[in-house]
């Protein structure tokens, strides 16, 4: 990560090096923080940040399920994002908002504990590499199980991605680029931070949020854009040997936005290439966040 100049601290812009919490902050010890990922583009008509109001909408949401108390509104956070990234010089970049627990509590209990928010944005390329992008990636089906229902699965807290972080070191360790999720009764849930979709017979599946998933904005965008171009997208839940039937499979998300998977467990996907579908996913994405559809304009924010 290279870093930038300020971090939005709290309504202060921060020194990066001057961005620092205590060793006894709750969060570290117990994972008490929730989270967002966003990505800023540069368009024609300058920068804009992808759904980001519905992102930071998302962030209260993940804060009120963990009992967090914001103090700062989602219009607040909105415009401190757009700041951040302005202060920084970023045209393009990525953006992470973080809610956590500091001082005033240590053990199980929180009561007590400050709740501190924070804004970090950086330059960040394709999550899985250009080359996934291009080509594809390799994957396999992790021996950890997706979290089973103990936590809220659609809130994003740091401490649950603990789960995520175990696999995918397992994937790379084994010499994969990334790893499938199953839930607890077994079925694909989705990759270590993506969503997961599964092409065949010209019909577009992809796991319902019941499976433990998350209801990824990027996985909706997605969604919205291959339904308009006529495609039949079906929420369905889908077993691991589906992976290895279907003609295409690809992953979403902030982060990898549109990224093909060429081989699942040693089975190349279809013939080994990324598909039409998976392209004109990737082509249409594309184009909507660097500004070139003339629909879905709310969706861009402009800095």
């Amino acid at each position: 990560m290279e870093p930038t100049k300020y971090i939005w601290f709290d309504g202060e812009m921060v020194p990066w090096a001057d961005a620092n919490v205590h060793v006894l902050s709750h969060a570290l010890h117990y994972g008490t923080g929730v989270f967002e990922g966003i990505r800023a583009y540069e368009t024609p008509e300058g920068t804009e940040v992808f759904r980001l109001t519905e992102h930071m909408t998302r962030l209260h949401h993940s804060a009120k399920a963990y009992n967090m108390k914001l103090e700062w509104s989602v219009a607040e956070l909105v415009e401190a994002a757009k700041e951040t990234l302005r202060v920084n010089g970023l045209e393009s970049g990525y953006v992470r908002p973080i809610t956590f627990l500091e001082l005033g509590a240590l053990g199980l209990n929180p009561s007590g504990a400050k709740v501190r928010t924070a804004i970090i944005t950086w330059r960040w390329g394709a999550y899985l590499g250009e080359e996934g992008v291009r080509n594809g990636i390799r994957v396999r089906v992790s021996s950890w199980r997706r979290f089973p229902n103990t936590a809220f699965p659609n809130a994003k807290a740091t401490g649950t991605y603990i789960n995520s972080i175990l696999a995918k070191m397992e994937a790379v360790e084994a010499g994969y680029d990334e790893a499938v999720m199953l839930n607890q009764d077994g079925v694909i849930s989705e990759g270590s931070g993506e969503n997961l979709f599964l092409v065949r017979n010209g019909v577009v599946y992809t796991p319902p949020i019941a499976v433990g998933c998350l209801d990824g904005l990027t996985r909706h965008a997605v969604m919205t854009l291959l339904a308009e171009e006529g495609y039949e997208i079906v929420e369905k839940v889908l077993d691991r040997s589906d992976l290895y039937y279907g003609d295409e499979v690809f992953f979403t998300g902030t982060a990898a936005e549109v990224t093909p998977v060429r081989e699942i467990d040693d089975r190349l996907v279809g013939d080994g290439k990324p598909g039409p579908v998976t392209r004109l996913a990737q082509g249409l994405y594309a184009d909507l966040v660097s500004g070139k559809l003339d629909k879905h304009r709310d969706w861009l924010e402009f800095i």
